[in-house]
């Protein structure tokens, strides 16, 4: 089956991105206010792109369960706990090793892997936003509060290593042939050595 990616899902992408970037970004120049000082900017930069990052990842599952059936299934986005998704995962698995073998890595779709790393990655940016607002509205302070700031150190940790791997991962893709940029983004894509418009 062909996946597609609705408007919907393209910017509910590029809003998580954009909130995730800002996030990292900003947690390397900010500075924790002390009790009763007003926040720097990068600090309540951090706290709000957080907020509106939170609010942009419980829309993005939300569609997830009511999009279409040509779009990621939340199945496949989360494949742990499914009989199916973990079938699918040991397929591409079994194609991936046979297809680095045989130097046959351009023309494999691994779709149950891909899936599973956007499944990761979301829930990975879901749990730093979780963490990030429950230690900033509700448990600053006391035992809860520095270990849903710790969980969110953590977090944010990964985090970075996934920004790192996952856009290298679609380049590498996009230089052997599978044109990833046009699906996610709103770019034009390659056909024939000739461009069409992105859909």
């Amino acid at each position: 089956m062909t996946v597609t990616r609705s408007h919907v899902t393209r910017a509910l992408h590029l809003a998580i991105l954009l909130a995730v970037v800002t996030q990292l970004l900003s947690s390397t120049i900010m500075e924790r206010p002390l009790a009763g000082d007003d926040p720097d900017w990068p600090y309540a930069l951090h706290s709000w792109a957080g907020t509106a990052g939170l609010g942009a990842l419980a829309l993005f599952w939300i569609w997830t369960l009511l999009r279409s059936r040509f779009e990621t299934p939340l199945w496949r986005l989360v494949p742990w706990f499914s009989r199916r998704g973990l079938a699918g995962l040991r397929r591409d698995f079994v194609r991936l090793a046979l297809g680095l073998r045989a130097g046959r890595l351009r023309l494999m779709h691994l779709d149950a892997i891909a899936g599973a790393v956007h499944g990761l990655g979301l829930s990975l940016a879901t749990v730093l936003a979780i963490t990030g607002a429950l230690w900033f509205f509700a448990l600053q302070g006391g035992p809860w509060g520095h270990a849903a700031l710790g969980a969110h150190k953590l977090a944010g940790n990964l985090m970075w290593a996934y920004l790192v791997g996952h856009p290298a991962m679609a380049i590498l893709h996009q230089m052997l042939g599978d044109d990833v940029f046009s699906r996610m983004f709103w770019v034009r894509r390659r056909f024939g050595g000739h461009t069409v418009p992105a859909e």
